[in-house]
């Protein structure tokens, strides 16, 4: 009976163990959990003072600020070329020689048209001298003769005009044609890499159709776009840092040059699209930048030395009013309401409302 008597009692302390150790289990986790997740939601700030630099960061492609096109003088074919694709020229150096024997052939017909319309205008002269001395001789003619005498006259006047205006269109037509085919031998207008149009030496070409041009690889720049808003935050002359995305490792410097007052036209049907304005900026030389390469710039747009700064995300807004959730040192964050300055993605200016070393938190 005894012996039973302990069995049920060892049977009871392990029920009463197992339960304790279920319980203790099932709660001391949760509860640390809880804590755990408690304080993971709560992210702590610090007020410190430091430089604000306020960017914007934009993104374009790279190309030439001094681009000189090559065209055509006059449609020929042409006889040589002087040049090659990539080519360093200096101004004044031959690219290509054109065929002008149809130019010089058009040059001596204005010319042999011009001997014509000349010999023409002093046989009109001679007439009108002739017949002038023949009214001088001539006494009592009739008033017909009379008239058809003055008729005469005024004809060979006309005439006359008409050879001069010709002979000066000519004269016209003619210097025209001689300095094209001066251009025959074309050189180059400016120093720097020649690079071709589309076709590489083309063996025919038409008057003014675009050949190639001549571009400046001292001088580039990046043309991108920015909305509205950002375009009153940048002006010209601020610095620029400048990533090559092809080039991970290749940092440049340049400055904007150039805002644009008008903005670029959308091909989008939304009235309601923001607005795009072009920005130029200038780069410094680098033997590895050419044009058409993709870059990010990012345009220091305004700097505030040692000033008070908190991290953005932990103001909160009230209608007008901007405030934080400072933490007093008793447990709980009090509401403190601020007045802000200056605006970044990370980090916003404090004009009043917290000190340097204060700790905001954000639950």
């Amino acid at each position: 009976m005894k012996k039973k008597t302990w069995l049920l009692a060892a049977a009871g302390l392990f029920i009463i163990g197992i339960t304790v150790s279920l319980y203790v289990l099932s709660h001391t986790p949760k509860q640390n959990q809880q804590n755990a997740s408690k304080s993971m939601s709560s992210l702590t700030f610090k007020v410190t003072r430091e430089d604000l630099v306020s960017s914007v960061e934009v993104k374009g492609k790279s190309s030439y600020q001094k681009e000189t096109y090559v065209n055509a003088p006059f449609s020929a074919d042409v006889k040589v070329w002087k040049v090659n694709e990539g080519m360093q020229v200096s101004k004044g150096d031959p690219l290509f020689q054109l065929d002008d024997s149809v130019l010089s052939d058009e040059i001596a017909q204005i010319q042999s048209n011009q001997k014509k319309t000349e010999m023409d205008i002093r046989l009109s002269q001679f007439q009108q001298e002739a017949l002038n001395g023949a009214d001088l001789q001539t006494a009592g003619i009739s008033e017909t003769e009379a008239k058809q005498r003055y008729a005469q006259n005024q004809s060979r006047t006309m005439q006359e005009d008409i050879h001069r205006l010709n002979l000066e269109h000519m004269q016209t037509q003619l210097v025209q044609k001689q300095e094209k085919r001066k251009s025959a031998l074309f050189t180059a207008p400016e120093n720097g890499i020649f690079l071709f149009e589309s076709t590489k030496e083309p063996q025919s070409l038409k008057e003014n159709e675009r050949v190639g041009k001549i571009v400046d690889l001292t001088k580039l720049q990046l043309i991108c776009l920015v909305g509205e808003y950002d375009l009153f935050r940048i002006k010209v002359g601020m610095p620029a840092e400048i990533k090559v995305d092809a080039l991970r490792n290749t940092v440049l410097q340049g400055k904007v040059e150039k805002l644009s007052k008008f903005a670029k036209s959308s091909t989008s049907s939304n009235s309601t699209a923001a607005a795009q304005f072009e920005v130029v900026i200038s780069l410094e030389p680098n033997d590895q930048l050419i044009a058409d390469l993709s870059l990010t710039a990012t345009i220091h747009a305004d700097k505030k030395p040692n000033t008070l700064l908190v991290h953005t995300l932990a103001i909160q807004r009230d209608k007008d009013k901007y405030y934080v959730m400072k933490d007093n040192g008793q447990g709980a964050p009090v509401r403190q309401d601020i007045t802000i300055g200056l605006e970044t993605p990370e980090k916003t200016e404090i004009l009043s409302g917290l000190n340097e070393g204060d700790t905001v938190i954000l639950e």
